[in-house]
């Protein structure tokens, strides 16, 4: 059974629930309000660091994709996905993602330099850089120490470059050790986006239901209570369930998805369950502060 078939099946104009990050399938929760609002004051004041965590699946990604919409033209934007290794590689990956060639920077003066010049000139031309960096937890502490180094290419009242750090809730805890201080205090906002409770997780169901032609009510509340105790919250693993439960009620030709087709699933061992938290958890937001010169 295809996912074409279960949509034909359904009536729905495309998979409700697909994996891949989507602005147009976005969820306004309140936490994720209140991250993008987080997101959108650092762009407006022009802060040198803003932070955003979450766990796998909370829909980080399709936020800064989102972001990006906003963006204004007159902004030059790196965008850095899984970035690792050492302090050249750091610069390597910042070249790239702003298509800054590299041919003949060979170490790791020769690479700053090229940066540093390139940052200058879009500051001379009236534009300013942006770099976002997504799974920034990855970098380690070393590595979150040079992002910083870098930031120190700012001078004055106005900010050259800004860097906003999108990663799970590891980056959080790297960042608040004692030898990251320096870097805690270039960060203006931080926001920690929480796995969506039942109610939340109830309305984000239907929403991208309804996003797709649907009625809202194909799977029945007792299913979707399941879900959400099985997924704890998490929007991808909501995803796969709900997507997976579709193939299933299509193929035994059923009209709605319910409990029994939940609990076949589960049974089957189709869905690795991954996280192991809280379904509910306290909502962290740091109150922006000034950021240190």
């Amino acid at each position: 059974m295809s996912a074409d078939l279960y949509c034909a099946h359904f009536g729905f104009s495309t998979r409700p629930f697909s994996l891949s990050p989507d602005p147009d399938f976005l969820y306004w929760t309140r936490s994720h309000k209140r991250a993008f609002s987080i997101l959108e004051y650092g762009l407006v004041t022009k802060a040198p660091l803003t932070v955003v965590t979450g766990e796998v699946g909370t829909g980080k990604t399709t936020l800064i994709q989102a972001l990006l919409r906003q963006i204004e033209g007159d902004s030059i934007v790196g965008l850095i996905s899984n970035a690792q290794g050492n302090r050249d590689d750091l610069l390597r990956w910042v070249l790239n993602a702003l298509d800054i060639d590299l041919n003949g920077a060979d170490n790791y003066v020769s690479l700053f330099q090229r940066f540093q010049d390139f940052v200058i000139n879009a500051y001379a031309d009236g534009k300013r850089v942006i770099l976002i960096i997504d799974e920034a937890q990855n970098l380690g502490a070393e590595t979150l120490e040079e992002l910083r180094m870098l930031t120190n290419i700012n001078s004055g009242k106005d900010e050259l470059l800004q860097l906003i750090l999108v990663g799970q809730p590891e980056l959080r805890a790297i960042i608040e050790r004692p030898e990251l201080r320096q870097f805690a205090q270039r960060v203006t906002s931080t926001y920690h986006i929480n796995p969506l409770d039942r109610a939340t997780a109830t309305e984000y169901i239907r929403h991208r239901l309804l996003s797709v032609g649907g009625h809202g009510d194909e799977i029945d509340q007792a299913a979707i209570q399941k879900i959400c105790e099985y997924a704890g919250g998490i929007p991808r693993v909501i995803n796969k369930i709900c997507d997976l439960a579709f193939v299933y009620a299509a193929s035994a030709d059923q009209t709605h998805v319910g409990l029994d087709t939940i609990n076949e699933l589960i049974r089957d061992g189709v869905i690795l369950q991954t996280y192991t938290g809280p379904l509910f958890l306290t909502e962290r937001v740091d109150t922006p502060k000034k950021a240190a010169e």
